[in-house]
């Protein structure tokens, strides 16, 4: 197993070194309060916790390919033990708590196994971005929630949002605001320090302000409460006591245990990967949980977890791999020998305050936000699996999750993106009708493009799109198929009916630009036939050929007789031509093509910028007489992208700018002017060859622009005019 241990160590540099040491010191100073209060939460007593972060998280940084996720006793399994304390009667602390929380820890291990062996890591691949921040988020404030009762000088809360929130009030009745003051200026001051000087080490300031105010002004005498002082010497394996544990209902316990550490570490893990540019192999932190839980249970401790609050705090500090948690455990075991000491002068509510602040950068409420911005349904997914953890607890929050993520694929599946499309005036692609206003339908033919698999939770709306679509004079219908890559026998069957009906009705229908395997599976589920008829056609243009041809020397011949005209006419409606031009804001006329797709609102100023790179190569050009007979579009290599109205406005946007040329160049203006006029009566030519039912639409549109630009740019508009009319009149 030596190709799986240690591998963020592997080519390991020196100048990682200093932060590694320094972020190890860190996260094992924090660790000091979190895990003795998460471990008398599990019913052990306090010392446990420290034990809790030595071998088992030596173990979990042999094994784990993530380089800065930290393990150790955390809150949810330190939880759910000790509920199932209070379920049994187990008081706890007692030797009984002490007996069975190693066992649910051993087996806990042990399911962890079994899931590395069956491969369970892929369950990450099935929860989205917002679930996983949702869960991410609502762990983080639950953990807040429950340190929330130590800032105010009474005991950390356990359970889910009702009784967190009861708790709180409990604790309001008997405030310590000596604690409360220690609390709050320590988290204020952290967070100023996190955004002023990020990379000094607050956390440990002021955990020795506190013990220097505890030795200094006996902070305990006035309602502080401080740490538990901790006997010195490191860990003693123990023996497993199976005698009188019932271990059904352990088996389901350390199952429940399981399935939350590798689900939250899991989703926890991948979510720092993404965000530090690294990869994870998420069996192999399975396998890496399961050793860290069989430490744990050899020394007697409560199962252990990835946190990720510490987590938060090494990112924070800059730790680069695993020796983070060496350096940890190496330290905790120092304290262990030799410092155990100042434990007992510790305050907990600066401790609690360091805690506190870690988990607020977990938070993810700038996701939040985004979501809000871009996707409400998603914003609403975030939200649900925030409070679904909030208000029912880490397990069953990841089942919510697991179920919204699957809600979200079907919805997504059967609501797909997807559009008619037509064709603009001298390009050879099919558009959006919706999304591009040059874009116009191909006479009596409709173009339908279904973005998604067809099968049988969409194919309804597939049919009805396009049955809606028809018009009396509809003679073709075309289905760009080229993002489906399966159908399943509904579909075909669906397909086939459609088929069936628009012979009758003497449309031809057609299914273009899919994959191969489409056709395959066509054949298998028993509408083959349709490809043997000619409905199935490789792109949408061989399917306008054939309904625009007959096909010579045939025996279809008669039946193949054409029903749409080539080259294809396009539907331009009259209103085009009837635009009250007033009536448009000049920023908001949208004229332009590819543009006004691409960039929406900001296409004016993406033009601007188009020119503007048009005009720098041609400072950069050394003789623009010989670029004449080269020709122009060809040496600027600025036209391939462009519809011919987009190339029209900014052969004039160029007019408008030439004032702006260097003054080596002043002298040639005339011969650029020559140039753009060059390509423009080129345009005008395809328009003529191709399409010349645009023409005028084109000439009316230089008119509206030319009405624009002096509204954008009246004084450059005035001096290109004014040029203009002097060449003329010379």
């Amino acid at each position: 197993m030596k190709h799986i241990l240690c591998s963020t160590m592997k080519n390991y540099k020196k100048e990682y070194l200093p932060k590694d040491i320094f972020s190890g010191i860190i996260m094992a100073a924090v660790s000091i309060p979190i895990s003795m209060g998460y471990a008398q939460i599990a019913g052990l007593p306090a010392v446990y916790g420290l034990y809790g972060s030595v071998f088992p998280i030596l173990f979990f940084a042999l094994f784990s390919t993530s380089r800065q996720f930290i393990f150790g006793v955390d809150a949810a399994p330190a939880a759910i033990v000790g509920a199932a304390l209070v379920s049994l009667g187990i008081e706890s602390g007692s030797e009984a708590a002490m007996q069975y929380v190693p066992v649910i820890a051993f087996l806990t291990g042990i399911w962890l196994l079994l899931f590395y062996f069956l491969k369970a890591g892929r369950i990450v691949d099935f929860i989205s971005t917002p679930v996983m921040g949702g869960f991410i988020s609502g762990i983080a404030l639950t953990i807040i929630l429950m340190q929330i009762p130590k800032i105010l000088g009474g005991k950390a809360g356990s359970g889910e949002l009702p009784e967190l929130l009861r708790h709180i009030a409990e604790t309001c009745k008997e405030i310590s605001w000596l604690s409360v003051v220690l609390g709050v200026g320590a988290l204020l001051l952290l967070r100023m320090a996190g955004k002023v000087i990020p990379k000094f080490p607050a956390a440990i300031v002021i955990m020795a302000a506190g013990v220097a105010a505890t030795m200094c002004f006996r902070v305990d005498e006035h309602g502080v409460v401080l740490l538990d002082a901790v006997e010195k010497g490191l860990p003693k394996l123990v023996h497993f006591h199976f005698a009188g544990i019932d271990l059904r209902q352990a088996l389901g316990r350390s199952l429940m245990i399981a399935a939350v550490i590798m689900s939250e570490t899991l989703l926890s893990e991948n979510n720092f990967a993404m965000k530090n540019g690294y990869k994870i192999d998420e069996n192999q932190e399975i396998l890496a949980c399961a050793m860290g839980n069989i430490a744990a249970a050899c020394v007697g401790c409560c199962p252990v977890n990835g946190s990720i609050s510490r987590t938060s705090m090494n990112e924070q500090y800059e730790g680069k791999t695993q020796a983070v948690s060496v350096v940890a455990a190496i330290t905790m075991a120092a304290v262990l020998l030799c410092a155990t000491g100042f434990i007992g002068y510790l305050p907990v509510p600066i401790l609690t305050a360091i805690v506190i602040s870690a988990l607020m950068n977990v938070v993810e409420l700038h996701l939040a936000v985004r979501l809000f911005k871009v996707s409400r349904n998603e914003f609403y997914i975030f939200v649900a699996a925030c409070v679904s953890v909030l208000f029912l607890g880490t397990i069953y929050g990841v089942v919510i999750g697991l179920l919204l993520s699957f809600v979200a694929v079907v919805l997504r599946a059967t609501n797909p993106p997807r559009s008619f499309r037509g064709m603009i005036p001298g390009k050879e692609a099919y558009y959006d009708l919706k999304r591009n206003r040059n874009a116009y339908p191909i006479r009596h033919t409709i173009i339908y493009r279904f973005s998604e698999n067809l099968f049988f939770a969409n194919v309804k709306i597939f049919q009805s799109d396009i049955e809606n679509s028809i018009k009396e004079d509809t003679k073709v219908v075309i289905v760009d198929a080229a993002a489906i890559n399966s159908i399943d026998v509904t579909a075909a069957d669906r397909l086939e009916m459609m088929a069936e009906n628009f012979d009758k009705k003497g449309i031809r229908f057609y299914i273009t630009e899919h994959s191969e395997n489409v056709n395959e599976q066509m054949r298998s589920l028993g509408i083959g036939h349709l490809i043997e008829e000619g409905k199935v056609r490789r792109t949408i243009l061989a399917a306008l050929q054939d309904a625009g041809v007959a096909t010579p020397g045939t025996s279809m011949e008669s039946e193949k007789s054409p029903v749409i005209q080539m080259p294809w006419q396009l539907e331009i409606p009259a209103a085009v031509h009837a635009v009250h031009e007033a009536m448009i804001p000049a920023e908001e006329e949208n004229t332009l093509e590819e543009f006004a797709w691409a960039f929406g609102d900001d296409a004016v100023e993406e033009m601007e910028k188009k020119v503007h790179q048009v005009m720098e190569q041609i400072h950069r050009l050394p003789d623009l007489e010989r670029l004449a007979d080269v020709g122009f579009e060809e040496k600027l290599k600025n036209w391939h992208s462009l519809g011919v109205l987009d190339e029209d406005e900014i052969l004039r946007r160029m007019e408008m700018h030439l004032d702006e040329l260097p003054e080596n160049l002043r002298g040639d203006k005339k011969v650029i002017m020559q140039l753009i006029e060059k390509r423009r009566r080129k345009i005008e030519q395809q328009l003529l060859m191709h399409h010349p039912e645009i023409l005028d639409h084109l000439k009316k549109n230089r008119e509206r622009l030319e009405r624009r630009l002096e509204k954008q740019n009246p004084e450059a508009a005035r001096k290109l005019h004014e040029w203009e009319r002097q060449m003329r009149e010379k």
